[in-house]
């Protein structure tokens, strides 16, 4: 945990295609129409085919396995808020920050968010990690 500090931050930056929203719906099984039915979609308050929430929230948990933690680190808690829906093909921002420490019990405190279009705040929620 010396290695870092309160305020730091990483990001992974990702768009989604149709193919991801489908492969992501054959192994989440999720299948709900509004993902994936473009005509079911235009009826729904989205008006248009959305990706899932879980799919461009998991790179909330990218950031943490592979940038800040990282490798080693383990997952604890998750708090999401969906904020706004992600369109297919648009840019997604995931920031995560460190917010606190727990060194007795190897514990870090994120605050975690996700972007659309730079600015538009789709996610924000907190993790908890332990490092081992």
């Amino acid at each position: 945990m010396d290695n870092f500090k309160i305020g730091q931050e990483a990001i992974i930056v990702k768009s989604f295609s149709e193919k991801d929203v489908e492969i992501f719906s054959e192994v989440s099984g999720d299948h709900n129409p509004v993902h994936l039915d473009e005509d079911y979609a235009k009826d729904s308050i989205f008006k248009k085919r959305i990706v899932h929430g879980f799919l461009y929230g998991s790179l909330i948990s990218a950031i943490i396995g592979t940038k800040m933690p990282g490798p080693g680190s383990i997952y604890l808690h998750q708090e999401i808020n969906f904020r706004k829906p992600v369109y297919l093909n648009e840019r997604v921002t995931a920031l995560v920050r460190i917010t606190g420490f727990k060194p007795e019990k190897s514990l870090i405190f994120l605050d975690t968010f996700c972007y659309k279009n730079d600015n538009e705040l789709i996610i924000d929620g907190k993790a908890i990690v332990k490092m081992v």
